[in-house]
């Protein structure tokens, strides 16, 4: 499997740029381990004018079989030959997909600290796959590609140049070109459309993939012509999740991005979330001492960031020293969730005006965010993917820069005392991680030191004298500007 990203440069933006955004470097030739054999990463050629990458996919067919255990393409229990000859080596797929997100990560994700600028900007690209399969052929993968903004040339591919009256393959020849899409972007449509044109998974499709298809369509899925074959394909045509993919998609309105790894594009909490809590009375110990924090902080404009149903926003309104409380999440059923708790549209005049609810992403800077007193962030960084924690913090603590900032999360070490909760599971499944004491603690000094805050921590819940305390939380608390600037 193989395929070429291609850029072109000036004097002041060189083209071999395309190395910091991609994290290779084009004068070396890198060999990356995956599960089902080998990725090679090099540079064919590199100079100012223009620069290509190539990743070159070299397929274990035996690791293939052992993994696949007889399931996928060409694997099927009476057809024990197709699992050693087939096109997995030759034509791009589900795998090269994998490859791609591996060893590309931070490019996926549009993070390059070497080049920032560079990779929040569009760039001339070309990109190059000899043999891509496309059920559906080449009007597919026009109908497929073009709404993204790429000029496709999709050519097929004879069976057999010497036989032409064969006709032609199901594999075309791909070339996409444009100058209107960051290199993010541009990773995230391969990621995505490479296994819908196969159509085919080389792997257990799980209720995993849900996330996954949402964070690579970040920003474009939503609004694609051809979205329910998209989702349908990727989700290998499981209708439970085709559906949950589609009601998730309608609440998707995300801000621009220039970033692609791995997000969630809806943390929306199901409705028995409350009752989920181990133990029930934990989720309002939480609140009361977030409340605490907040009224020893004197802070009267308050931000909810992550709000989910609005209880901590219902809780805050009963406290007439807050004068502004605005809850903020990604979700939008979960704020229509949060505007059914606190009944909106039947709510006072007086007590709507110090109430508002916002969607919007918390990894990205929000002017309207600005100027508050004081933000809360309660259970809410354990959901993203750690590679978003700095987009998280430069957002809150670098942009925002609310006075203080209240952080709660779970305790990893207290889980041992959960009766009812397996050994080495998290306490909710879309937890990404959950962090010890001295991990939480190390996280939150750092960010502390970065952006000019003095921190306190709080235990919450009952303190176990082995594991501490189900739920931690940090108070930071911003230092005078000029001792912050200077620090």
């Amino acid at each position: 499997m193989f395929v070429t990203i291609s850029t072109t440069g000036t004097a002041g933006n060189p083209a071999t740029d395309l190395g910091y955004l991609l994290h290779k470097h084009p004068g070396r030739t890198q060999a990356f381990s995956t599960s089902y054999g080998t990725a090679h990463v090099f540079y064919p050629e590199a100079d100012a004018e223009r620069c290509t990458a190539a990743l070159l996919l070299e397929t274990d067919t035996v690791a293939l079989v052992r993994r696949g255990k007889g399931k996928g393409r060409g694997g099927a229990p009476d057809a024990a030959l197709a699992q050693y000859v087939n096109d997995r080596p030759y034509a791009a797929s589900s795998l090269l997909a994998v490859a791609l997100g591996n060893v590309f990560a931070s490019a996926l994700r549009g993070v390059c600290a070497a080049r920032p600028e560079r990779a929040a900007a569009p760039l001339p690209l070309r990109i190059e796959v000899p043999a891509l399969p496309a059920r559906g052929g080449a009007p597919l993968v026009r109908g497929l590609f073009a709404p993204l903004g790429w000029t496709v040339t999709a050519d097929p591919v004879p069976l057999d140049t010497a036989f032409p009256e064969w006709g032609d393959s199901r594999y075309v020849r791909l070339v996409l070109e444009s100058d209107r899409l960051t290199l993010a972007e541009a990773l995230r449509h391969l990621y995505v459309l490479l296994p819908v044109l196969d159509d085919a998974k080389h792997y257990w499709v799980s209720a995993d993939e849900v996330d996954k298809l949402l964070r690579a369509g970040e920003g474009w899925l939503a609004g694609h012509p051809e979205q329910h074959l998209i989702t349908s394909r990727y989700l290998a045509r499981r209708r439970s999740l085709t559906r949950r993919a589609a009601e998730r998609l309608e609440l998707v309105r995300l801000a621009e991005a220039d970033d692609s790894a791995v997000e969630d594009l809806d943390n929306a909490v199901a409705e028995d979330t409350e009752a989920e809590e181990r133990p029930a009375p934990l989720a309002v110990r939480r609140r009361e001492a977030i409340t605490a924090a907040l009224r020893a902080s004197g802070a009267a404009r308050v931000l909810d960031l992550g709000c989910g149903q609005g209880q901590l926003v219902q809780e805050l309104l009963t406290d007439v020293r807050f004068t502004e409380i605005v809850g903020v999440d990604v979700s939008v059923r979960a704020l229509t969730v949060a505007a059914r708790r606190l009944r909106l549209d039947r709510m006072g005049e007086r007590q709507a005006a110090r109430v508002r609810l916002v969607q919007g992403s918390l990894t990205y800077t929000d002017k309207r965010l600005k100027g508050y007193d004081a933000a809360v962030l309660s259970e809410v960084v354990e959901h993203l993917d750690p590679p978003r924690l700095p987009a998280l913090e430069y957002a809150v603590f670098g942009h925002a820069r609310p006075r203080t900032v209240v952080v709660t999360t779970p305790n990893v070490e207290y889980n041992v005392r959960w009766e009812s909760l397996p050994a080495g599971h998290a306490r909710h499944g879309d937890h990404r991680f959950e962090w010890t004491r001295e991990e939480f603690r190390g996280w939150a000094a750092a960010v502390a030191r970065r952006h000019g805050y003095d921190i306190g921590f709080t235990p919450v819940g009952d303190e176990d004298p082995e594991v501490g305390p189900p739920t931690q939380m940090a108070v930071f608390t911003i230092r005078d500007e000029k001792e912050a600037k200077a620090a």
